[in-house]
């Protein structure tokens, strides 16, 4: 009914000044997009994948970059000489506040500890978010990420491209048709960590670049002086700032399964921890940094069928090759990949869910399933521009429903990334005697309450405690 009064408004609206105006689209011909029209964006991070962000929003030829922020003012450079008409910041909480009235939509492509607090003083104040992967450092952010979208009925994206993709639509096809038959098994796998990890915290103290504000970029973390070798890249490392291989690249990965068999939260999680290995065999504990390697398997609880098994495995762990897989065929893209394991067959797909096949891999030429779920269109941005056109369109509205990564999947998934990290900081977590009481044990989780039922001290790793100055 809403969506109704707003299309007869601006009919109406419309047929009364027809006759003395003539239409701005007319006017700048087709494809035009008249400046009152377009979405006006901020951006807050815009160095590396934030500038491709940037690109990719403003491509769509449909918004408008207002205002640009970033700690980092070398790295900011190129797209604020790009972007002539932005006002560029240094702090997110100041560009938000003086742009309240000028700005429709935020971009967030900030380093993973700083997602939250950044989407969630957006979503407050009315306007639209596009956030990167993973969609927060903390379980509990992404819940409340999630509830926050809903409350503010704000338009919502997660920066995982794939989402958007043919790919992850035809195995959705695929799997309703019934071509692999009930899933029992999932095995994902990915080539990171391509950064340190294992490692202890430099202790060499350096000056930061007189171009970097260190204690922006800090943001919600504790306060720790200037190491090199940390930005631009290498934070995702460490637990202070990352989320490691799994933050890094499991929304690509994961998502694809996720979706195509409707997961929700997971019932349990359990791992193993590659080892670093110092002096004689020794193993060297780091807890202030992610693992070089894991092995998670989840297991999620699904009504009236079998849990499913669904294992996660990075830092070169890839699991074994199925028989129907030719000896000189490629298993997912090489270095990542997916495997759904059902009771009538197997599907495969690489990297953000592309090249789907079927196993073997000559059953996919006779998959001739009808379409059935929206394409996004490739061009003007694709995934950027199926979030830039729910915005104009707003919550609700057909664009929106079309959306491709809303905050409504992209949280749940998230969740269930961050409970393997949890697993993981629970196997390295180690008590006053030295003792590692979390190895060896499977976490019982309670998704809906945010718990950790059989063992206590993984609670303290669903929520962070932010530094002075930052909140949800």
């Amino acid at each position: 009914m809403k969506n109704s009064r707003r299309k007869f408004i601006k009919t109406a609206a419309a047929s009364a000044t027809s006759f003395y105006i003539i239409p701005r689209h007319v006017l700048g011909g087709s494809g035009f997009v008249p400046p009152s029209d377009k979405l006006r964006v901020a951006g807050i991070g815009v160095g590396g994948m934030g500038g491709n962000d940037v690109r990719g929003v403003f491509q769509s030829g449909k918004a408008d970059f207002v205002a640009l922020c970033d700690v980092d003012d070398t790295r900011a450079e190129r797209v604020v000489k790009k972007m002539k008409k932005a006002t560029y910041y240094k702090d997110y909480r100041e560009m938000l506040e003086a742009e309240e009235g000028n700005i429709d939509a935020v971009t967030v492509s900030t380093p993973d500890h700083m997602h939250a607090v950044q989407a969630m003083m957006a979503m407050k104040m009315g306007k639209h978010v596009y956030v990167q992967k993973p969609l927060s450092h903390d379980i509990y952010e992404a819940r409340k990420l999630t509830e926050a979208a809903e409350e503010y009925k704000v338009v919502t994206q997660m920066g995982n491209q794939g989402s958007s993709g043919d790919g992850v639509r035809k195995m959705v096809e695929w799997y309703q048709a019934g071509l692999i038959g009930e899933a029992t098994k999932v095995y994902s796998w990915t080539n990171r960590p391509v950064w340190p990890q294992g490692i202890k915290w430099p202790q060499e103290k350096v000056t930061p670049p007189a171009d970097l504000d260190w204690d922006l970029w800090l943001g919600t973390a504790p306060y720790k002086d200037y190491v090199g070798n940390l930005v631009p890249f290498n934070w995702r490392g460490w637990w202070d700032y990352g989320t490691g291989a799994l933050g890094d690249m499991a929304c690509h990965i994961m998502e694809p399964p996720f979706r195509v068999l409707e997961l929700g939260y997971p019932k349990s999680a359990e791992c193993s921890v590659g080892s670093v290995y110092v002096g004689e065999f020794k193993r060297g504990f780091f807890p202030e940094s992610c693992p070089p390697s894991s092995h998670i398997t989840l297991r999620f609880d699904r009504p009236g069928k079998d849990d499913l098994e669904f294992h996660w495995m990075d830092g070169g762990i890839q699991p074994t090759r199925p028989e129907e897989l030719g000896p000189n065929e490629i298993m997912g893209d090489g270095g990542n990949g997916v495997i759904i394991e059902g009771t009538e067959g197997k599907m495969m797909c690489s990297t953000y869910g592309k090249n789907p096949q079927l196993l073997p891999t000559s059953r996919t030429k006779d998959a001739n399933v009808p379409e059935s779920i929206y394409r996004v269109p490739k061009g003007d941005g694709g995934h950027y521009n199926n979030w830039v056109e729910a915005c104009i369109a707003g919550h609700g509205s057909e664009e929106f429903e079309r959306l491709s990564s809303p905050f409504s999947i992209a949280g749940p998934l998230t969740e269930s990334v961050l409970m393997g990290n949890l697993a993981i900081r629970s196997y390295d977590y180690q008590d006053n005697k030295g003792d590692f009481p979390g190895r060896g044990i499977k976490l019982v989780w309670d998704g809906p309450n945010m718990q950790v039922k059989n063992f206590d001290p993984a609670n303290q790793f669903v929520k962070r405690e932010y530094r002075e100055g930052y909140s949800l």
